[in-house]
């Protein structure tokens, strides 16, 4: 890969407690996308639930629109870097939850969020944009 593309990626950080390595990464597109949708809809939030159809693709939601709860865990957290505010940067963290139950079945797996042409049929803030949000995924440790 490039040192351009790498540029665009983001990790986020570890949030589950004893674990060494991250879990969550945004490829550049959805880098670039996520500073969009931040810019458009203010502080952003990602939710991982499982099941069917578009419930198998990570959902973009303003920041606090979906409650989480014990039956969730936090993944990491996406740092988009500094907003280019005029009266001053401002930290812009995505955090990236996955259901409990889902978890349970990825648990070994490191996520790649990326962005590929095509809506999908939900609530997530990318769907007007006339593309969806994907996961890429591989084991932990490859």
């Amino acid at each position: 890969m490039s040192l351009e593309a790498m540029a665009g990626r983001v990790v986020a950080s570890i949030t589950i407690a004893g674990e060494a390595s991250p879990r969550v990464e945004l490829a550049p597109a959805a880098t670039g996308l996520l500073r969009r949708l931040w810019a458009q809809h203010g502080p952003l939030m990602f939710h991982q639930s499982g099941g069917c159809c578009d419930g198998s693709s990570p959902m973009c939601y303003p920041a606090g629109e979906f409650l989480t709860s014990a039956a969730d865990v936090l993944l990491g957290e996406l740092d988009l870097g500094p907003s280019p505010d005029p009266l001053g940067p401002q930290e812009r963290i995505v955090p990236f939850w996955m259901s409990a139950e889902q978890f349970g079945y990825w648990r070994h797996t490191h996520l790649t969020v990326d962005v590929v042409p095509g809506r999908g049929s939900g609530f997530s803030l990318e769907a007007p944009e006339g593309v969806r949000f994907l996961i890429r995924s591989r084991l932990m440790g490859e």
